[in-house]
């Protein structure tokens, strides 16, 4: 990866990467890790820093580096960089959008399949012997259900697509109805969740949307309702949300995300009426490898004065 530029790019490198990505990465710059940095001079000379959607990334990192000049997040998510601090510096920060709509999309459907026919379940029920003692109990019929998607953005959007196929009837809220989309529009997630029989958080994560799944929202979708989150684990008062599955406000859910990863709380891992992934929804060979591909080419054009190809909307 030739670059115009006639200094080799020195970049931070602050949270865990694939290995592809970062033997891309350390062919076009000088990669330093955050916690090893043994040359305090090393602070002047870096422009970029690089790293994960769970990265945090805020004013006193920033002020430790005079040079920085570009922040390449690899995920979509960036509710851990501080925007509006890297615009005052002068910083542009760029993200991975699009090229993991369909990953999201697939997991949000494969955790509705999951909980409601309780898969998961079925399966220890096997290979625990249980069957020989009888049939494993009815569950919950996804086709033909009403889904409410919180936040209709790109992978809403995508998980609507899906939806459709299994005849479900599909209904949303956002900031604002979207008017060329032919879903009803509810103003507040409540009213949402009254109307479903699953709701799908995927809405981005930060103060705006923190604790947006409340107690309130679980009393609205009520005892046969079923929660699914594949956005931020802020979105949920995490609290309320196992209170709610412990006493069956809900009849279950499928979680992918959470408040403190990677610690899952002992209460939620305990409950057999929810399903937990390891924050896995764009965990795929091939989304991870567009991602860093995406994130390498924000980089790149960075570097060589060009237009970037993913600035977050805040940067655009």
């Amino acid at each position: 990866m030739t670059l115009e530029t006639t200094e080799t790019p020195q970049v931070l490198r602050v949270s865990n990467l694939p290995p592809f990505f970062m033997s891309d990465l350390q062919e076009m710059a000088v990669v330093h890790n955050r916690d090893h940095i043994t040359d305090p001079t090393a602070l002047g000379r870096i422009s970029a820093i690089v790293g994960g959607g769970d990265s945090k990334i805020d004013k006193t990192l920033m002020s430790l580096l005079p040079s920085l000049k570009i922040i390449s997040i690899f995920g979509v998510g960036y509710d851990g960089v501080d925007v509006t601090e890297a615009k005052k510096r002068g910083i542009v920060v760029t993200h991975t959008p699009r090229v993991l709509n369909d990953d999201v999309a697939d997991l949000a459907i494969g955790l509705m399949m999951s909980v409601a026919r309780r898969i998961p379940q079925a399966d220890r029920f096997v290979r625990n012997n249980d069957w020989v003692e009888g049939p494993f109990p009815l569950a919950k019929k996804l086709t033909g259900s009403r889904l409410g998607i919180v936040g209709l953005g790109r992978i809403g959007q995508a998980i609507a697509k899906r939806a459709l196929a299994f005849d479900m009837s599909i209904a949303y809220t956002a900031r604002s109805a979207k008017a060329l989309l032919p879903y009803p529009y509810y103003a507040t997630t409540a009213e949402l969740a009254a109307q479903v029989d699953f709701l799908v958080a995927i809405t981005p994560g930060g103060e705006g949307t923190k604790n947006l799944i409340n107690a309130k929202v679980f009393q609205a979708l009520g005892p046969k309702g079923y929660f699914i989150n594949v956005a931020r684990g802020s979105v949920v008062d995490q609290a309320a949300l196992i209170d709610a599955l412990q006493k069956k406000t809900i009849a279950g859910a499928g979680l992918d995300v959470y408040v403190d990863e990677p610690k899952v709380p002992s209460e939620l891992r305990a409950l057999q009426n929810v399903v937990l992934t390891p924050h896995i929804a764009s965990g795929t060979m091939e989304t991870r490898r567009a991602m860093a591909n995406l994130a390498l080419a924000n980089l790149k054009a960075f570097y060589e004065g060009k237009p970037l190809p993913a600035p977050v909307p805040e940067c655009a």
